[in-house]
């Protein structure tokens, strides 16, 4: 069996459900942009081991996030442990187009600490997967002074044939300044195999509004596998120098954008690593991402998710 592992934080998630002038009634769950590839992948592809790698607390939210991970059928064998540190948390707001805006409370996020756990066995373990995932809230979660070491995992695991896969997801108020984004974003797409950027990222951190100037950026790095995303419009491939450009359908029903990407990733990663073709698998990727802003929160519902998938992969 295939074996993917992705570096990231879960969070515990907030939403609004009811709000009066006197009261805010909100419902909770978890999630995190790796997380939610996670899910979305494992869900699609029951077959592929998924596994998590991060860190929470000994709370009570924590212990309830990993019960989560397991009933997703997530491996958490890489999900360490913190004594002083919690999960962190954020809130989500929805406007009537569907897209949202966050309050985060992460100062005391034991996922910081990630690289502090990662130690040899730890490593060895990693470098036994075929595929290693990582994003840019990933890497600007993980401490600065630990960035160091987390490049040397990166190596290794290249060394040892993981195939290494990053997703540019920027948010600014992660980063001390854009250029510390910058240097760290160069950084591993210089290491990348298969990037998945978004131009609304790029756009963010390098002032670049098309495909064209994504695509041009990204060319001295010599990734075999680009998948450049522009939002509703297209989606552009250049894997081992062939290019092609993908219409995406437009949804006229679109509730809530929050795991538009994360789910494109996670089906799309899931995809290629059964062998679908770019093209079978930016086609399957395209249709849960539009299932899933249909729906109010990040991860859907399991079952009705599930039966999506099933009625358009058979």
């Amino acid at each position: 069996m295939k074996n993917i592992f992705l570096l990231g934080e879960c969070m515990i998630e907030l939403m609004s459900i009811s709000k009066e002038p006197s009261a805010n009634i909100m419902s909770q769950s978890f999630a995190g942009d790796v997380f939610n590839t996670a899910v979305y992948l494992k869900r699609t592809f029951s077959d592929i081991n998924t596994h998590l790698v991060t860190a929470v607390g000994t709370d009570q939210f924590s212990v309830d996030m990993i019960k989560y991970f397991e009933s997703e059928d997530i491996g958490s064998s890489l999900v360490f442990k913190s004594a002083d540190k919690i999960a962190g948390l954020y809130s989500i707001q929805l406007d009537e187009q569907g897209e949202r805006s966050f309050t985060y409370w992460r100062e005391n996020s034991a996922a910081r600490q990630i690289m502090e756990h990662i130690d040899n066995e730890a490593t060895n373990q990693l470098t036994k997967g075929d595929m290693f995932f990582f994003s840019g809230i990933s890497l600007a979660v993980i401490q600065p002074q630990a960035r160091a070491d987390f490049w040397v995992l990166i190596d290794k695991l290249k060394t040892a044939g993981v195939k290494i896969v990053f997703d540019p997801n920027y948010r600014p108020r992660l980063w001390s300044s854009p250029k510390e984004a910058q240097q760290q974003f160069e950084l591993a797409l210089s290491k990348s195999d298969l990037s998945l950027p978004g131009v609304d990222d790029f756009e963010q951190l390098f002032d670049m509004k098309s495909v064209k100037e994504v695509s041009d950026y990204c060319k001295p790095f010599a990734i075999n596998e680009l998948i450049i995303k522009n939002g509703a419009e297209t989606i552009l491939t250049i894997v081992d120098g062939d290019v092609t450009e993908f219409t995406v359908t437009p949804i006229e029903n679109v509730i809530d954008t929050t795991s538009a990407g994360d789910s494109f990733n996670g089906v799309y990663l899931g995809a290629r690593m059964q062998g679908y073709s770019v093209n079978g698998a930016i086609a399957l990727a395209s249709k849960a991402a539009g299932f899933v802003i249909q729906h109010k929160g990040a991860i859907v519902d399991k079952q009705a998710y599930q039966q999506f998938i099933k009625a358009i992969t058979c």
